[in-house]
């Protein structure tokens, strides 16, 4: 953001020289401690020869000290463009001790926000930024997480304890415009995670308050006799200001003088801050919960909305791809493709940076942030695509022309029966296909219409051990009948739809909204709310250039079908909103009990939706801006039969019940975290029934006391600095629900939207397998609750990492397929933490036992696995 910082630079620095002039003869004598610095880096900004200007700027200024947050591909390209530059440089930060001059503060490969991404892709994004940096300082020390930027989140303590960090802050008081921490505390705190992990930390003050000046800082940005003077009265007796500039700034020191406003600034690196100035002080446990961190994006926008599609997609498919390698690894013998998926994490991480996702448009046509987003993820899906397919190979299987097979995998850590759908190749020209599993049993028999079956797919039911697969035979001219899911259109024009687990009626009259949703097993408990004004599914927002607020209701639809059972019912539902045509599609399997929902809406020109904010009104010092208020944005709402209701959330490595008594703000200073990173749960007051929301997105929710539970679908209308976000074409979403009894852990919410995220992958091959290898299960655990959040081969061992996401604090038992040499517990730096003991669990298999508090993580290191082969 270096063009719309630098603005803001000079902006800060009127006032400064104003508070200079009002305060210097009047600021009794006080001293307080300065965190300066500089972010960004090759992509955020950092200019040529820029080192070269911090070498001369710390020679000119000893008693200058620098906390650097940049890029460490930044390094790469100074070595190279500036090296006598380079080389001092790197002479001055080789002293890390809590007296050196130079810390490395947030190692992030991309500053990322964090709070928008998955649990495992943070861990990565210090993994892999660690690795970077000490390629080109290697002794640098980790002490401290610091940013510039709200990049927290609520599970951060464990992550950084476990890469060694000590230290963190919970400041960004001079760049504020995507949110901050909320205000909390003294000098230090105790920041508690949600799996009870503590790290010292300096948190955004209590009496550190928001600007009333702009609407991007606290009163902490500078040592100011206004902030000071309150830092002491409350009892804090090392105040510390702080501002990470901005790579380009050419001003040096950001104090500028020692002696400024009446006050003594020194500047400190946080390391020597923490360890020599406040080591002996009070830091009282705050168990910090995400609705503490109070961060906004232009939710709803569809460039936000499609950048953060495309990065949940690499997301999902790179821990897919990284587990199919492994298993190829240890079951055939594959050689594990490490260059490949280190290439494509390195563009995922990219595509988390930040600037990516609060200025998408900055940067020249064809190559902004939203551009190389593009660009980063089509590669690391291309990426991985190649490596699933390859991993999927049977490598040693015998050669029977005769015979198609179909291989599910599953790399998820629980077993699961679920619909697949195989795309038949051309060979298979008889009209009828059937799906005969290990037993031998038919359980699926479909007949196609015509003999070219290059674009038709068989469907089935495909029963799928944990963290394995499971073999399928396809044979011709075999024909079953099966009873299952149906759909039939009522006398009064109404649709119904039957499975095992629901009974469900949509209405066209009404735009195709759901106006039952019965679900059989649970009491026959109905989940819609019938006296709620609003439909459930139902589309509805403010159009403030055509007239005010519309709703799919407004307009009849049509229904057509897509599938039509037994084993999956898919329908298109056709209407308009306002006048812009959309398509809504309805998937219920039988035996599943997520329903699955898509809308697409072709959109014509660009409607605005959401809070008008008429060309020309909008002024940066005004804390009101129009797209924070989600009640006028495009909702896909559910009002839910649900009496008291609670809401669940979950976070990276985390899951919260919700303070709010609702999601609406509509200033920057009262911002809320109304953020859906995978699902949100409601349930009813004592939890005894509950639906779950889950998005193929971050994205903002609705729900409020008289305010039904809703997903962000659209926002047209001003953004942040003026910015026009812009409709500039369709919009497709996809979203599930999955209505269940009890809490969301004891419904298993969180495994659910594993398994949504990592679907089962299905390959057809003409090789017969060995009779040993048509089902095998590589890892499984005894009882529910934990997950395998990634596992990853790295020479002849074997790195399996599991988070504790619903289950108690009790042992699990982890059987693997396989003998094991060793087996040893490491944290995130690699470095063992002690050996697990191993005991035979017979047919070769080994077993151990692993406890973890919830929402902890531990990850295993498996020394010499040998598994039986394919």
């Amino acid at each position: 953001m270096l063009s719309i910082r630098s603005k803001k630079f000079r902006y800060t620095c009127f006032w400064g020289v104003l508070l200079a002039l009002l305060f210097l003869n009047k600021a009794e004598a006080q001293t307080a401690w300065y965190i300066d610095g500089y972010h960004g880096g090759i992509y955020g900004g950092y200019p040529e020869n820029y080192t070269g200007f911090l070498v001369d700027m710390l020679n000119r200024n000893p008693e200058w000290r620098i906390n650097l947050e940049i890029e460490p591909e930044t390094w790469d390209k100074v070595q190279k463009d500036d090296p006598e530059a380079y080389a001092q440089f790197k002479a001055i930060a080789a002293n890390q001790s809590a007296g050196g001059r130079i810390e490395f503060i947030n190692p992030a490969y991309a500053q990322s926000y964090l709070y928008n991404i998955s649990g495992e892709s943070i861990i990565r994004q210090f993994s892999y930024g660690m690795s970077k940096i000490r390629a080109h300082f290697p002794n640098a020390v980790f002490s401290t997480y610091s940013s510039e930027e709200p990049c927290f989140t609520s599970a951060l303590p464990q992550i950084l304890t476990s890469f060694g960090f000590k230290f963190a802050s919970l400041k960004n008081p001079n760049t504020c415009f995507g949110g901050y921490a909320a205000a909390h505390g003294g000098e230090l705190v105790t920041w508690v995670g949600p799996d009870g992990t503590g790290i010292t930390t300096v948190p955004r003050y209590t009496i550190e308050k928001l600007s009333n000046k702009s609407t991007w800082q606290t009163i902490g940005w500078e040592n100011s006799p206004n902030y000071v003077n309150a830092a002491y009265a409350a009892g804090i007796k090392h105040p510390v200001g702080m501002t990470i500039q901005d790579a380009g700034w050419k001003g040096g020191p950001f104090m500028g003088t020692m002696l400024r406003f009446g006050i003594k600034t020194i500047y400190t690196t946080w390391r020597n801050y923490f360890e020599n100035l406040t080591s002996y002080d009070s830091k009282p446990a705050w168990k910090l919960t995400q609705e503490d961190l109070l961060v906004n994006l232009v939710w709803g926008s569809q460039i936000t909305q499609k950048i953060a599609q495309q990065v949940r997609v690499a997301e999902n498919m790179i821990i897919s791809a990284e587990k199919m390698a492994s298993l190829a690894k240890v079951y055939s013998g594959q050689a594990y493709p490490a260059a490949s998926l280190d290439s494509a994490w390195r563009t995922l991480l990219l595509s988390q940076h930040h600037d990516c996702w609060i200025v998408p448009y900055n940067g020249k046509p064809g190559a902004t942030w939203a551009d190389k987003v593009l660009e980063w993820t089509s590669y690391t899906d291309n990426k991985c695509d190649s490596i699933i397919k390859s991993s999927s190979i049977n490598q040693s299987d015998v050669n029977n022309e005769a015979a198609t097979y179909v291989r599910v995998f599953n790399t998820v850590a629980t077993k699961r029966h679920e619909i697949v759908s195989v795309a038949l190749p051309a060979e298979l020209a008889n009209k009828q296909i059937s799906v005969i599993d290990s037993k031998g049993e038919i359980i699926a028999s479909q007949t196609f219409d015509d003999t070219s079956l290059v674009s038709k797919k068989v469907i089935f039911n495909a029963a799928v051990p944990s963290m394995g697969y499971n073999t399928y035979h396809l044979q011709t001219g075999t024909k079953a009948t099966f009873k299952g899911a149906s759909v039939k259109k009522l006398a009064d024009g109404r649709y119904e739809i039957e499975t095992d687990l629901y009974a469900i009626k949509i209405n066209p009259a009404k735009g195709g909204v759901i106006e039952s949703l019965v679900a059989k097993k649970l009491n026959n408990k109905e989940f819609v709310d019938k006296a709620n004004p609003r439909g459930f599914n139902e589309l509805r927002g403010n159009f403030y250039k055509d007239g005010g607020f519309k709703s799919s209701e407004d307009h009849p639809a049509s229904v057509q079908m897509v599938e039509n059972g037994p084993l999956q019912i898919v329908i298109a539902i056709k209407g308009t909103i306002d006048s812009y045509p959309f398509t809504q599609y309805l998937t219920v399997n039988q035996g599943q009990q997520r329903i699955d929902l898509k809308v697409d809406i072709d959109w014509k020109g660009n409607p605005g939706i959401g809070v008008d904010t008429p060309p020309g009104t909008y002024k940066w010092q005004n804390p009101v801006k129009a797209f924070y208020d989600d009640r006028y944005k495009l909702l896909a709402l559910f009002p839910l039969n649900l009496k008291g209701q609670k809401v669940y959330k979950n976070a990276p490595f985390d899951v919260i019940e919700s303070r709010l008594s609702n999601t609406f703000f509509d200033s920057w200073d009262s911002i809320k975290n109304n953020v859906i990173l995978n699902w949100v749960d409601v349930t009813d007051q004592q939890g005894k029934y509950g639906l779950a929301l889950f998005t193929d997105h971050t994205t903002s929710y609705t729900h409020g006391a008289d305010f039904p539970l809703g997903l962000d679908v659209q926002y047209s209308g001003m953004g942040l600095w003026g910015r026009d976000y812009k409709i500039n074409g369709p919009t497709t979403i996809s979203y599930s629900i999955l209505p269940h009894a009890g809490k969301w852990d004891k419904a298993h919410v969180w495994t659910a939207g594993t398994v949504w995220a990592e679907q089962l992958i299905a390959t057809v091959s003409s090789l017969a397998p060995a009779q040993k290898s048509v089902s095998r299960s590589f890892i499984t655990i005894n009882k529910p609750g934990f997950e395998i959040s990634s596992m990853t081969c790295h020479g002849d061992t074997l790195l399996v990492r599991i988070f504790n996401a619903e289950g108690d604090a009790s042992s699990r038992k982890i059987i693997v397929d396989g003998k094991i040499a060793k087996v040893q517990l490491v944290n995130l730096k690699g470095t063992p933490e002690g050996d697990l003991r191993m005991e035979p669990a017979g047919d070769k298999k080994t077993l151990i036992n692993v406890a973890m508090p919830r929402f902890g993580i531990r990850t295993l290191k498996l020394t010499g696995v040998q598994a039986l082969k394919y």
